[in-house]
């Protein structure tokens, strides 16, 4: 294992796509597995200069900070069990958290010293983790059958907010609000921070894909899955303060979405094999164009977001060996937005 602080030159490699010749940015190098975290997690510096991502590099799984200007990588964690899908950058931008095992640790980005905030007991399985409006982290802890969501600040003070009866599969705090979203089963729900207002979301009945926050916080955007593969998946939205559930538009076949700041256009990933592409969706007219291919072994990999100003689109493909993670900059179909 290489020891935190590490440096490691550009791997970027450049190449038009064969589907639409637009230029693809590969930012690092498919030899060894790279890849981002958790699409709700801020990943981004507000200036959109420093991307945060695992790799295992240097002969295991690692958190990173990524130079999007000069392509230099910097070795933050010397974890021994990372969980790559729990790193998060801190909303003051000077460290970042992640999972390593049962530790909930903290690295300084500038001296990266690190700190425990909290320590999963023995025999509790920990899924998920999410970040709060106010920088308290969110996370589920499951025993006997017994699910509760945790929250604690970045001064290691935990406090319960729900336990209820059943596998929560995750939570993603409400932006900008006191609120989280968490799923049982095909049932989605919202809880305030201190436990009170639980209530079940009416959305709209069958099968619930990949389910976002829009940056508002006003809505939860979702894909909607009919039971019979013919049909095309839809992507639907829900208006928490309306309480209404309306169609955004039909999808060729999503497997994930992401959307810009104000949800005036969507990117998505494509699940049909034949069509393997990375795709934009414009909210006003309902249509798609293509972007690029992503040629993922498993599409759910892909997973594409929007940097911080809209103005590229990234996602994570295995199309050229290991996972690695891709750029494409959209600035000709999408107009620049400011992080709200």
């Amino acid at each position: 294992m290489a020891v935190a602080g590490r440096l490691s030159p550009p791997e970027w490699l450049r190449y038009p796509d064969p589907a639409t010749e637009l230029d693809v940015l590969r930012l690092t190098d498919p030899a060894f597995s790279s890849g981002m975290t958790a699409p709700h997690l801020r990943q981004f510096g507000k200036r959109g200069d420093t991307l945060l991502y695992w790799s295992d590099r240097n002969g295991s799984r690692q958190v990173f900070q990524l130079a999007l200007k000069g392509g230099e990588s910097h070795q933050i964690s010397d974890a021994s069990a990372l969980d790559p899908q729990s790193i998060a950058l801190t909303s003051d931008e000077r460290a970042a958290n992640y999972f390593d095992g049962p530790l909930l640790l903290e690295t300084s980005l500038s001296t990266l010293s690190k700190r425990t905030l909290h320590t999963v007991p023995n025999g509790v399985t920990r899924t998920g983790l999410t970040q709060g409006y106010d920088g308290s982290l969110l996370f589920v802890e499951s025993r006997a059958g017994l699910s509760k969501i945790q929250r604690t600040t970045r001064a290691g003070v935990l406090n319960t907010m729900l336990e209820v009866v059943g596998q929560i599969l995750w939570v993603i705090a409400r932006p900008k609000v006191g609120q989280v979203l968490f799923r049982v089963g095909g049932d989605f729900s919202m809880v305030n921070f201190d436990g009170s207002g639980l209530k079940r979301l009416n959305l709209e009945a069958g099968r619930t894909g990949n389910a976002i926050w829009s940056q508002s916080g006003r809505s939860v955007v979702y894909l909607h899955i009919p039971e019979d593969p013919k049909e095309l998946i839809s992507l639907r939205e829900f208006l928490v303060a309306e309480e209404t559930d309306k169609l955004v538009a039909k999808t060729s076949q999503f497997e994930s979405v992401g959307a810009n700041v104000d949800s005036s256009v969507f990117v998505g990933a494509s699940r049909s094999r034949a069509s393997a592409y990375v795709l934009l969706l414009l909210r006003v007219t309902r249509r798609e164009l293509t972007l690029c291919e992503h040629r993922a072994s498993d599409p759910s990999m892909v997973s594409p977001i929007f940097s911080p100003d809209s103005q590229s689109v990234y996602f994570c493909s295995d199309r050229h060996g290991h996972p690695a993670i891709y750029r494409l900059h959209v600035d000709k179909f999408v107009e620049q937005t400011a992080e709200r």
